[in-house]
């Protein structure tokens, strides 16, 4: 991991997320200030732990990180689960992501029936006393084109149960289904409940 200064950030700013997806960082502020919890953000790629599950990834990933700045902090891995590829890309979904791309994705779907999918978000918050992990999970399908070009990622090509357009399209189906959401509204009470 490179050296990095934690000096230059606000001492006043409660906690800090590590990522260098600037994507992650905004959804993440707006979701945590309506829960009345302002962030840093330090853009800052590391080298990823590996795992088959993102709860494991992102703890590794915390620990290390803890190391590095020791100061309270919190990171998250994500990933998008298809079961009639095994659960490809999984864990791997951002290496994916760069070398596939979502056109990879369909192209791997094309004729097959079967497009069950979810994402996974896991989010690790860590401090002097040890590690705690919060997951959210949104469950849809893969459609069999690209549409929209809201949000990042894969997100034109999932559409959310209950919903009929992808995370690419509809802001609104995001904000009310997001994996990443549900992880940050769980860690989020936690944390208020933590601070009392």
């Amino acid at each position: 991991m490179p050296k990095h200064n934690l000096s230059k950030y606000s001492k006043h700013t409660p906690l800090y997320f590590i990522t260098s997806n600037e994507h992650k960082f905004a959804e993440a502020e707006s979701v945590l200030k309506d829960c009345g919890i302002n962030i840093c953000h330090i853009r800052l790629r590391y080298d990823e732990a590996r795992g088959e599950k993102c709860e494991e990834i992102a703890k590794k990933s915390a620990e290390m990180c803890f190391k590095r700045f020791k100061t309270p902090l919190f990171v998250e891995d994500a990933g998008l689960f298809i079961p009639s590829l095994n659960g490809f890309p999984g864990t791997y979904s951002a290496w994916v992501f760069k070398t596939l791309g979502k056109e990879g994705i369909l192209k791997l779907l094309r004729g097959v029936k079967d497009r069950r999918a979810k994402f996974i978000s896991a989010i690790a918050y860590v401090d002097k006393s040890g590690v705690s992990v919060f997951t959210g999970v949104s469950e849809g399908r893969i459609t069999d084109k690209i549409h929209g070009k809201s949000g990042f990622g894969y997100d034109p090509i999932f559409v959310p149960n209950g919903w009929k357009k992808t995370y690419g399209e509809s802001d609104e189906a995001k904000i009310a289904t997001s994996h990443r959401m549900k992880s940050l509204v769980k860690f989020a009470k936690w944390f208020k409940r933590k601070k009392k």
